[in-house]
């Protein structure tokens, strides 16, 4: 079954590209307990068509936005292991819209480890830009365990606890252009 069954077949049975320039993949993990620390992922790669929704993002194009100069130890094997697997993707198998709100299943991969997440959102237009471009807006979260997906590195805090919390809160915020115009 497409996902164009359960989307608005106006705009869902058309070929959609990521902007890449306007769109990128965040998260937040709580840090010594205390605060959120936050990083995102730029140069995304994704398509929705009839077909569904795929995507990826390079994994060296983080970016820290608490501590910049964290970012060498996130792409080392304590983390994301950048050097082995240079890229996160996300594939879905459903996508279910209530006007403008969606339900997406999928399977996302990171570290070469699949696990099934469900991810909820909204989507908006399309609206047609300056250049005369159709556009539309996905904006997509969930939470997952660190852990799946083998990205596992911790230290323990004096007070018990640890360093970083093994949940994270993922953000998709995605600006994709009609490609068959």
């Amino acid at each position: 079954m497409s996902i164009a069954e359960h989307l608005d077949t106006a705009v869902l049975a058309r070929t959609w590209v990521a902007d890449s320039v306007h769109s990128r993949v965040s998260f937040a993990v709580r840090h010594m307990g205390v605060a959120e620390f936050h990083g995102s992922f730029r140069g995304i790669k994704a398509t929705l068509d009839p077909d569904g929704l795929r995507g990826s993002v390079a994994i060296a194009d983080v970016g820290l936005d608490d501590d910049p100069s964290q970012e060498a130890h996130v792409l080392s094997p304590d983390f994301f292991d950048a050097e082995r697997f240079p890229e996160a993707t996300f594939v879905s198998t459903s996508v279910e819209q209530t006007g403008d709100d969606l339900a997406v299943e999928g399977e996302l991969t990171v570290k070469g480890v699949a696990r099934p997440v469900a991810l909820t959102g909204t989507i908006a237009g399309p609206k047609t830009d300056p250049y005369g471009n159709e556009r539309i807006g996905l904006v997509l979260t969930t939470t997952v365990d660190r852990r799946d997906f083998g990205v596992d590195w911790n230290a323990p805090l004096p007070g018990g606890g640890d360093a970083i919390d093994w949940q994270v809160a993922l953000t998709a915020n995605i600006q994709l252009v009609r490609k068959d115009a």
